[in-house]
């Protein structure tokens, strides 16, 4: 039976509870992106825990050569029958001196944005493309994975952020499935799997509340770079964690949750639980709450989205409950972290404005690492950005590409002008 559809969303959900999985092979052949990344690396770690049910048939990555030769030798090693994966490096120069670096037996496809997506089609076999990239960079290929028909474990929430239409009718048209890797979206779909979607009042993410929850709001506006990516829990790339720090992760995850789910924005909450052991609930029409609790092990929900809602055995640090305490829950401060209202506010409105939302806050974000603007900066420059563009809908990815361009423009020009005032 499929989710109802809430009057704000114009799209089926992504994850519909009751459907059936794909029927894929007992081996599966895999396509990593942003292989030396945080997600990558991890995803990489499953494989080679899993020699007897994963292939890596492409990765993908920008310039981290180096890494990603480390990577592929621990792989070859843990199985030596397999053949060398297809190998993107997206960044020109790091591509030049990559084929020096993996060795002859690997076969380069091409470089820039466009690889991306080539690191999907070019593989003869593909039954899941795993989607770690960082960014809007990561819808394209998305959609090319939908085109392809095969299971998306998707870590890249700004495919839905910025295309969550778009990729909804290529999942339906290519006959595709998204299974979320978050670890917010990934314990709500443990809770909803095979339920029936009448039952579902509304979603609760849970967020840690980063390095600044207890912070005075006065002390915001001089905090370090060193402090903003001193995450008290995760360990994670630094975009994602400022990400975190400014709880605009989590305003994110929100509109995520709706394409993902098919809810209305009123009926997703979010919610600070500083321990990060329960990773989100579902509550339903008779009050009853369900919640996936775990250790911050991202491999888990990663294998989980990678074996299509399997519990694989899987190595690691097991959640005890005498341990854990007292599990804390705050409201949100949005005055503290504006963010956090601007996401919600920009998926309300929808059309260009979720787009206009994440490339400002991945050029203040960049901006912020570069040591140009301060933290306090960065909701600012995203609010004004948001003022600059006509809201709209948005039909095609030539359309979705267009707006994003012109929001980087427009939050270059704002963060010229935080940087000058200091």
């Amino acid at each position: 039976m499929p989710a109802p559809r809430d009057k704000s969303s114009s799209h089926e959900p992504l994850y519909p509870c009751g459907r059936p999985l794909l029927d894929l092979p007992p081996v599966l052949d895999l396509v990593i992106l942003g292989a030396t990344g945080s997600i990558g690396r991890q995803a990489l770690d499953i494989v080679r825990a899993n020699p007897n049910r994963l292939r890596v048939a492409a990765v993908a990555c920008h310039s981290r050569v180096d890494i990603l030769a480390e990577e592929l030798s621990s792989l070859a090693a843990s199985r030596p029958d397999a053949p060398a994966p297809l190998v993107t490096v997206t960044d020109p120069a790091a591509r030049e001196r990559a084929a020096a670096v993996l060795g002859p037996d690997v076969r380069l496809l091409g470089a820039g944005p466009a690889a991306l997506e080539e690191a999907v089609t070019a593989p003869d076999s593909v039954q899941v493309v795993v989607n770690g990239l960082v960014g809007a960079a990561g819808l394209a290929p998305t959609l090319a994975a939908a085109r392809r028909g095969v299971r998306i474990a998707l870590a890249n929430k700004e495919s839905l952020v910025v295309g969550g239409e778009l990729v909804a009718r290529e999942v339906a048209a290519g006959g595709s499935e998204v299974l979320p890797v978050d670890s917010e979206h990934a314990a709500i779909a443990q809770c909803l799997s095979g339920r029936d979607p009448g039952e579902i009042a509304r979603l609760v993410l849970t967020a840690s509340g980063g390095p600044f929850r207890e912070t005075p709001a006065a002390e915001l506006a001089t905090v370090s770079l060193e402090q903003v990516l001193n995450h008290p829990t995760w360990k994670m790339g630094p975009k994602i964690t400022v990400d975190s720090a400014t709880l605009m992760n989590k305003g994110l995850e929100i509109i995520e949750a709706h394409h993902l789910f098919g809810l209305s924005y009123e009926r997703i909450d979010a919610v600070v639980h500083p321990g990060s052991i329960v990773h989100s609930l579902v509550e339903f029409v008779d009050g009853a709450l369900l919640a996936q609790l775990g250790t911050p092990d991202m491999r888990v929900p990663l294998q989980y989205a990678i074996a299509g809602e399997r519990h694989w055995p899987l190595a690691g640090r097991r959640l005890d409950l005498l341990e854990t305490g007292t599990l804390r829950f705050e409201r949100p401060d949005t005055e503290r972290f504006p963010c956090l209202r601007l996401a919600r506010e920009a998926g309300e409105a929808g059309g260009a404005a979720p787009i206009v939302l994440n490339a400002a806050n991945e050029v203040a974000v960049a901006a912020l690492l570069e040591g140009r603007i301060r933290y306090a900066d960065i909701p600012r420059i995203i609010a004004e950005t948001l003022t600059d563009e006509e809201p709209g809908r948005v039909h095609d990815l030539a359309a979705a590409l267009a707006v994003d361009a012109r929001a980087r423009r427009s939050a270059t020009t704002h963060v010229a002008r935080a940087a000058a005032a200091g």
